[in-house]
């Protein structure tokens, strides 16, 4: 049998349906996927793209810290995106926050993702 937690800190947007910030479960922790939430407010960052996936990084790193990790500590990533146009744009707020070996990654456009977001990541982390 195995054990499973839910996470949460308040560094990052709480859940805004039926769902947890992070489920961990032994070693491994799932993350929900994390929109440009600012978690004092729950306001959308909308101020460019790259302020969206900036705030989406922070939001990551907090539940992940909350978790006992850190960036480093996830091995997938998927990306979504309302456009491919902003591929080069998020894989260039990724290289401030990921060094070599990075998380394997899928990265795909989506039609709309929740409050018309520009970008919204989840991750799996082992411990």
């Amino acid at each position: 049998m195995y054990q499973k937690n839910t996470i949460h800190t308040d560094q990052a947007p709480a859940a805004i349906g039926p769902y947890s910030q992070a489920v961990r479960v032994d070693n491994t922790v799932y993350i929900s996927g994390q929109i440009p939430l600012n978690p004092s407010t729950m306001e959308m960052v909308t101020e460019s793209f790259e302020a969206q996936a900036e705030q989406v990084m922070k939001n990551l790193k907090a539940i992940c810290e909350a978790a006992g990790g850190d960036l480093n500590n996830l091995v997938k990533l998927t990306v979504l995106l309302s456009d491919m146009s902003y591929f080069a744009q998020v894989n260039a707020v990724m290289e401030k926050y990921f060094q070599a070996p990075y998380p394997a990654r899928a990265a795909f456009a989506v039609k709309t993702l929740p409050k018309d977001a520009d970008v919204e990541i989840e991750g799996i982390m082992a411990l």
